[in-house]
């Protein structure tokens, strides 16, 4: 694996974090101190183009101003109620995003996981009381590659061994099919106990794998005839990111349970939403949900202007035209190591062909010396996903600096 020259500044924060915080990641031997739109910079002063966004927290750029004045406005004021009272933002808040997302309710919670969870919760219920399955036999179908976080409920059906060796036992009641596979959902709906089919309208964290054209438009259209709850975990394609509002849009499929996170916020702090009409979100009764922080007035008022951002400024259409740009011309690239550049919008992903296992890991270490932060996903792939906000000028130094790094895998 290439190690990389680390600053004096930079090492000395880095030790720091290793003697007291936990060893659950493995970042980029880099530590950032500010940031701005599409650029951060490092506490040695060295800018970098942000070719993760926080995972597509940031879809709006970073410390998005009329995010930051909206929020520092709202901090002072109001901050926390809990659900114990009612607050002045609240309505507002549930109004606009349902609106916006043509649903009846909003469930507001805080991390993308808990709205996962939440999703989760919300169609069992609506299986025993609506669908009548017998009590606690109710199953979702799940798909292997997924990753929808990492809590103990959620792992119990992930396919990756790093996020459930030695944490089991784990919850039943889920059926993992292969992803982008319409015989095998076919198949698993005939169980009568189906309650809902769970899935990524693009797996992100597998290495942005986007399935066949019309994959999502006939799995929606065969849960409909199973009488099965589809829900779209929209965290990291949604807002967005895909060219689309949602990445469900470009099947023109709407979800029976949509969830929202990331950038909900602007990357300001932990914001999610779970979408559903009347028939699923009212079997929800008081007490048998909820979160202290969940949709608390801060994180309504950051959403409220999360989401304005997103639509004033298109951010959608931008993502698509720079996608298509990203894509066109790293495929361009003459490099025996780049297998392919695949994605949607501005969540893409090149593939890496080398011997090396490391050679992702390498590249981007070389990237990151050139001025471009991205991380490998799953050894051989690297996900390429600003903010939404970079223009065509700035995406093509952006490529530029990708070309120029690839002669570091000239190596066997």
């Amino acid at each position: 694996m290439q190690q990389t020259p680390i600053g004096a500044i930079a090492n000395q924060y880095i030790l720091k974090e290793e003697q007291s915080s936990a060893h659950n990641y493995h970042p980029l031997p880099v530590v950032i101190k500010r940031a701005e739109s599409i650029f951060m910079w490092d506490v040695e002063g060295n800018r970098y183009f942000d070719f993760l966004s926080g995972y597509s927290s940031v879809n709006q750029g970073h410390c998005h101003p009329a995010i930051v004045s909206r929020c520092i406005q709202q901090v002072q004021e109001l901050t926390l109620t809990s659900r114990a009272f009612h607050h002045h933002l609240l309505g507002s808040y549930s109004a606009y995003i349902t609106s916006l997302f043509g649903y009846d309710k909003v469930l507001p919670m805080n991390t993308g996981v808990e709205a996962v969870e939440t999703a989760i919760k919300l169609c069992r219920k609506w299986a025993y009381e609506k669908k009548a399955i017998p009590s606690n036999k109710a199953k979702i179908i799940v798909c292997e590659g997924n990753f929808h976080g990492r809590t103990s409920g959620v792992i119990s059906f992930s396919t990756d061994e790093d996020a459930t060796r030695n944490f089991g036992p784990f919850l039943p009641g889920f059926i993992p099919i292969p992803y982008n596979d319409m015989e095998a959902l076919e198949k698993a709906l005939f169980d009568p106990n189906i309650a809902g089919f769970l899935i990524e309208p693009i797996q992100g964290e597998a290495g942005v794998v986007v399935p066949t054209d019309g994959y999502l438009h006939n799995a929606a259209k065969l849960c409909r005839d199973k009488q099965v709850l589809l829900l779209a975990d929209e965290i990291q394609t949604g807002l967005g990111r895909t060219g689309k509002r949602l990445a469900c849009d470009h099947e023109n499929v709407r979800p029976d349970i949509l969830i929202l996170g990331k950038a909900l916020s602007g990357g300001l702090l932990p914001v999610s939403a779970v979408l559903a009409d009347n028939e699923i979100m009212l079997t929800l009764k008081p007490g048998q949900h909820g979160s202290t922080y969940g949709g608390n007035p801060l994180a309504c008022a950051v959403a409220m202007a999360a989401l304005e951002v997103i639509e004033k400024e298109n951010l959608a259409a931008n993502a698509n035209e720079r996608g298509i740009q990203l894509r066109t011309e790293i495929n361009k690239i003459n490099s025996p190591h780049i297998k392919l550049a695949r994605g949607k919008g501005l969540l893409n992903a090149i593939v890496i062909e080398h011997p090396d296992s490391d050679a992702a890991w390498n590249l981007c270490i070389e990237m990151k010396n050139r001025g471009l932060l991205a991380k490998p996903t799953h050894g051989d792939k690297i996900r390429l996903a600003p903010p939404l906000v970079i223009s065509a000028v700035q995406m093509e130094e952006a490529i530029a600096i990708i070309h120029d790094s690839l002669p570091i895998l000239n190596y066997s």
